[in-house]
């Protein structure tokens, strides 16, 4: 099987995009949304291209850290950052908005930056050792945790934030 090396879910959410990039540009509400994602913590909210922050992770057993930085800020149209650790690119993560009606669609995305000599190799070990998840099994992973962050994101909308 290929190596698959990105991915997109979406979802409808019943707010204007505004709204809904004001949630997702706050990153410290990942916390609340993702099944991995414990906590972040950034110097000031909210994030702008270029804001760095940290990422506290778990799933299971495992526990561990990311450190990100915001890659892209466009009001209200598309929020993307970059995680790492131990200065070795891991991942590119984003959301982009569209109006939808009076909602919104929201489609989260994933690419998988662990793609170069060395650095890749470590990376991988990395997450095998760290997070316990091999670079076949963390799509599938990351699909259903996509699907509950979008899920949850929905959630909080109708909860009024």
């Amino acid at each position: 099987m290929e190596r698959q090396w990105r991915l997109e879910e979406s979802a409808t959410v019943d707010a204007p995009p505004a709204v809904v990039y004001g949630l997702v540009s706050d990153l410290r509400n990942m916390g609340r949304w993702s099944p991995e994602c414990r906590s972040v913590w950034m110097p000031r909210s909210p994030a702008r291209a270029g804001s760095r922050f940290v990422g506290l992770n778990r799933r299971g057993p495992f526990v561990w850290f990311t450190v990100g930085r915001v890659a892209v800020a466009r009001q209200d149209t598309e929020f993307a950052f970059d995680v790492g650790v131990f200065g070795l690119p891991i991942a590119r993560w984003g959301y982009r908005f569209e109006a939808e009606g009076t909602g919104t669609k929201v489609t989260e995305f994933w690419q998988d930056l662990r793609t170069e000599g060395w650095r890749g190799r470590a990376a991988e070990l990395l997450g095998t050792v760290f997070a316990g998840t091999n670079p076949e099994r963390r799509v599938a992973l990351n699909r259903a945790g996509m699907c509950t962050t979008l899920s949850r994101i929905g959630e909080t909308v109708v909860a009024g934030g």
